[in-house]
């Protein structure tokens, strides 16, 4: 089956110098956005396949790779269920040439177009990395590593960190069209499921300024907002482009938003002549053309036999406030639910599920995920609220201080969490930063201070120092995240005590310790533990340099792509001390800390 992800290979080579090489051109390129699914969702009738764990430290990266040029003519395809076979592509006739009227083009005076060289929102001063953030690095490596990589990513603040890199107000790199530069980042955030940055981004650029690949890229964006609208103009410029069957259902779904439902009915009436009825595609077109303005089409959308979601059903469906089979949404990637999550057209009590895992891959703070338990405990009877999760979320605010632990506690151990337990400390993270250090609660420091630092309470969870050193192996994992999260650690960080917490079965978490605390400067030879700190790989020459040039947001990038696992298990401890090194060697050192409490928290 087809997979729009890369192998577990890095796929890096060339000069360790920052003044990085083109790849060969000749190859066809895989990161390009699919002309009918987004990464995520995998072909009709097909399961997700895993991810494969990262490459060795030591593994030498395989050769250079050839990045061709994306594919201009593709836009976007819309996959359907005829009435008789379900999975086969939908063809829809160009109806342009007979009933499409004429659009006027706006023309927008030269001192009003907004540049296309510069494109980005945070500035250095507003959680920005600043213009030289990937300094003198070439477009196509960088494009060429954007496109490769496997997201969403399995770190959090790996993710936040290399959101901020994308969003930063940053020129476009030399070898790169401009226009396609923005679509590169918008691309990579879509499939990190951030689909609210990628629409910042794709509406940064004038319509009439749009490249093939930015067509591609703004369509996939419109689908994973749940926003049909955002299609409009698009339509007109983009069938001078392509002649993907997308423009024409898109018109129709146009005209009637605007009003002119005649028009709509006549465009998706031939589509249903041509397709038959029954295919799930047109019948959601149908739904937002039902939506329009002086529209009378009643549709009921019925998903029995639809094996498989993709941008099109995904899009439509959330738009229209449909709620998509679990089957389906089950099937689909993680970066889905994070679309999901922000849908405004879902009922609340729909999304809750899907916004624990948005959080716990980035996508949503603790402050969102916080409000959204509250939104929908507003809604709930007072008399059923108190076994809820937002009952017991506001307990935990509000109850006296055992009633306030019982309340977390609850919260951590529901072995039915979405998003895993993990989402669960996000969730209770302003809570727990609330909570005074107590040797009454030193059986739950664990668990408290992983809570604080999910959201960046490090200041907070440092307090609790003293109540860890004092319980010794009983708040094991706690010292570990304190050793890594504290700008200045106040527990002992001796080699013996590092040993110690390595000898007690932790495995894989020992070493993934000595290399955190390597990275960060505060042990000294982390070869003697089982790290190699020498860069062996191409990838540890590759970002090593990055931070040797202080290029933050080559060095984010990087970081992201040598996460090339499913989870944190897959992470190599010679990722993570190349990481956190370069991370904090170019001035991101709260950022390299969260990366390394992050490792000791969810391991």
């Amino acid at each position: 089956m087809r997979r729009w992800r890369t192998s577990a290979g890095l796929f890096l080579a060339g000069a360790a110098a920052l003044v990085f090489a083109i790849p060969a051109a000749g190859q066809r390129d895989k990161g390009a956005p699919p002309p009918d699914l987004p990464p995520g969702f995998g072909d009709q009738g097909s399961a997700p396949a895993p991810k494969a764990a990262a490459p060795a430290a030591n593994e030498t990266a395989p050769a250079a790779p050839t990045a061709a040029a994306p594919d201009d003519n593709a836009v976007v395809t819309t996959p359907g269920d005829s009435a008789g076979a379900a999975g086969e592509e939908t063809v829809v006739p160009d109806a342009a040439g007979e009933i499409a009227q004429a659009v006027p083009q706006t023309e927008i005076p030269e001192a009003s177009r907004r540049p296309t060289n510069v494109v980005g929102f945070l500035k250095p001063d507003n959680w920005g990395l600043g213009p030289t953030e990937f300094g003198g690095a070439n477009g196509v490596f960088l494009s060429s590593l954007m496109r490769r990589l496997d997201a969403p990513l399995p770190s959090r603040w790996t993710q936040i960190l290399l959101r901020r890199a994308l969003l930063s107000e940053i020129p476009a790199p030399q070898g790169l069209n401009e226009v396609d530069w923005v679509a590169e980042r918008a691309w990579l955030l879509l499939r990190m499921g951030e689909a609210d940055a990628a629409r910042m981004l794709v509406q940064a650029v004038d319509v009439d300024r749009f490249t093939p690949r930015m067509f591609t890229v703004a369509v996939q964006v419109a689908l994973a907002t749940a926003d049909p609208a955002a299609l409009c103009p698009l339509v007109t410029p983009g069938r001078a482009v392509s002649d993907e069957p997308v423009w024409n259902l898109a018109d129709a779904m146009c005209a009637a938003l605007q009003g002119d439902s005649a028009r709509a009915s006549q465009i998706i009436d031939q589509a249903r002549g041509t397709n038959g009825a029954g295919g799930i595609d047109i019948l959601l077109a149908q739904k937002v053309i039902g939506a329009g303005i002086n529209t009378r089409r009643a549709v009921t959308v019925q998903w029995e036999g639809v094996d498989s979601l993709n941008s099109w059903r995904f899009g439509l469906a959330a738009a229209t406030g449909l709620s998509i089979p679990a089957n389906l949404m089950n099937g689909a990637g993680p970066q889905v639910w994070a679309w999901q999550a922000r849908a405004p057209m879902i009922p609340l009590d729909q999304r809750v599920a899907a916004a624990q895992t948005a959080a716990s891959l980035g996508v949503f703070s603790n402050a969102s995920l916080v409000e959204i338990f509250s939104l929908l405990a507003d809604q709930t009877d007072p008399s059923e609220l108190n076994d809820t999760i937002g009952g017991r979320l506001r307990k935990a605010y509000t109850g006296s201080l055992d009633d306030r632990m019982d309340a977390m506690r609850g919260l951590w151990n529901d072995k039915d969490a979405p998003g895993g337990r993990y989402a669960r400390l996000i969730l209770t993270a302003a809570a727990a930063a609330r909570i005074s250090p107590s040797s009454n609660y030193a059986n739950r420091a664990d668990d408290l201070v992983a809570s604080m630092v999910t959201a960046g309470y490090d200041d907070e969870a440092a307090h609790w120092s003293g109540v860890v050193g004092n319980a010794g192996s009983d708040a094991d994992r706690a010292w570990s995240i304190l050793a890594v999260a504290s700008e200045r650690p106040q527990v002992d960080l001796s080699v013996g005590r590092v040993k110690a917490f390595a000898g007690r079965g932790e495995g894989t978490r020992g070493r993934m310790l000595v290399a955190a605390l390597a990275g960060l400067g505060r042990l000294r030879d982390p070869a003697a533990l089982g790290v190699d700190p020498v860069p062996r790989s191409r990838w540890a020459h590759f970002i090593d340099a990055a931070a040797r040039s202080n290029q933050p947001g080559t060095v984010a990038l990087l970081a992201g792509t040598g996460m090339q696992t499913g989870d944190w298990r897959g992470v190599p401890p010679e990722h993570l001390y190349q990481i956190v090194s370069a991370l904090r060697r170019v001035g991101l050192d709260h950022e390299a800390r969260m990366i390394a409490a992050e490792a000791m928290t969810r391991l």
